[in-house]
């Protein structure tokens, strides 16, 4: 094996790694601690992101953007959990964005793409998620019905994290009534929405909700929001297909997100271990404190390759959606092993505000529910092997 093969094996994109750790090194612990005592948005840390040309890193060149593939993204997002910070608001404004790349029209995309590239437009919302429907996307309930040159939109979505921080939401909504579509994801159409008049009284109004973690999520509401006609992203009835490509893009992002959140807590345990002297001797000579961050880590090594197998299909433009599935499935359940191995190593001292831990230990249990929970990848999972057909 070449050298070049075993560098790629280890640490790819080196140099997007060190300027990412630059950056974050500027916001440490105590920044995001302060951020959740206020349930405030990371502005700061995302205007330098953006400046620096993280948040545009899949965007093509041509757009103003850095043209780089998805796997340079999900090491950016890795590396930036990695150091302790949180990638959430980066990986929704690079998934959304993929939709309009992919599917909008060429006006479309050179009135929006060079203004998200370079930080004029947040786009960082995605209206999919409903109270009654959840994750059963084909059975989503907002309408967005055609008036002329216009849409008007009516519902409710729920789960919408940084809607009151986004400029731009890209929303599915149905236009088709379901007893008059063919099949169940017929009649989505999906939508890019210009939200800076959120709360103004012209029927879109957004609330937040108050969780566990500072993920800045919100409850969206439609009463007969008027869009224009040409903020139609693709085809109308063909919404649901055109956010698929990008649902993968998302799970390949999040489960790199959770490999890097996990190499944080392992690390942490690590030095705390070595540190930490009880009855005379530092705690990691225990193999009770050994073999749990062992494992910890050797989980994280499998993920992290199942994560790279991803992308590389995602890049060269194969069928990813097992893997994508697969990779956020063994991320999510690795970085939570990490976590509370991390949790256990630290003991009392875990839950102390001070070391950090019960703040990602708190962030990491989302990932096995949200993009999309555990139970739901393993029925997608189960599909694949079994060679069933899908529900949709």
């Amino acid at each position: 094996m070449s050298e070049e093969t075993l560098v790629a094996l280890g640490e790819d994109y080196p140099e997007l790694r060190d300027s990412v750790r630059k950056i974050c090194a500027r916001y440490p612990g105590t920044y995001w601690s302060g951020l959740e005592d206020n349930e405030a948005y990371p502005t700061a840390f995302v205007d330098e992101l953006t400046q620096a040309g993280f948040l545009g890193a899949l965007i093509p060149e041509q757009y103003g953007g850095s043209g780089l593939p998805l796997r340079a993204a999900a090491v950016i997002l890795e590396e930036i959990n990695a150091c302790g910070c949180v990638a959430s608001q980066g990986h929704a404004q690079m998934y959304i964005m993929g939709t309009l790349l992919r599917h909008g029209s060429e006006a479309q995309k050179r009135r929006y793409l060079p203004d998200i590239a370079a930080g004029k437009i947040r786009l960082q919302a995605f209206g999919v998620t409903e109270p009654s429907t959840g994750s059963d996307t084909t059975q989503l309930k907002t309408r967005a019905v055609r008036d002329g040159d216009c849409y008007l939109i009516s519902g409710q979505k729920v789960w919408t994290s940084r809607a009151l921080h986004s400029d731009m939401m890209l929303l599915l909504a149905r236009t088709t009534a379901p007893d008059q579509a063919k099949k169940r994801s017929d009649g989505l159409s999906v939508f890019l929405l210009d939200m800076r008049e959120k709360n103004t009284g012209k029927g879109l109004e957004v609330r937040p909700i108050k969780t566990m973690i500072n993920h800045n999520t919100t409850e969206v509401f439609f009463d007969n929001f008027r869009v224009p006609a040409d903020s139609l992203i693709g085809q109308e009835g063909r919404g649901f297909r055109h956010i698929l490509d990008g649902m993968n893009a998302e799970r390949i992002l999040v489960a790199s997100e959770a490999v890097g959140d996990g190499r944080w807590f392992v690390n942490k345990a690590t030095q705390y271990a070595n540190e930490r002297v009880v009855f005379g001797a530092p705690i990691g000579r225990n193999q009770a404190v050994q073999f749990p961050i062992a494992r910890a880590w050797a989980e994280l090594e499998a993920a992290d390759m199942i994560c790279r197998r991803a992308a590389a299909l995602f890049d060269n433009g194969r069928d990813c959606g097992a893997d994508a599935n697969i990779a956020k499935l063994l991320a999510s359940e690795a970085a939570w092993k990490a976590a509370d191995t991390a949790m256990q190593t630290f003991g009392g001292f875990g839950y102390a505000r001070e070391y950090e831990i019960e703040r990602k230990w708190r962030e990491v249990r989302l990932y096995q529910i949200a993009p999309i929970s555990t139970n739901l990848i393993l029925g997608y999972v189960g599909q694949h092997v079994l060679g069933m057909p899908r529900s949709y």
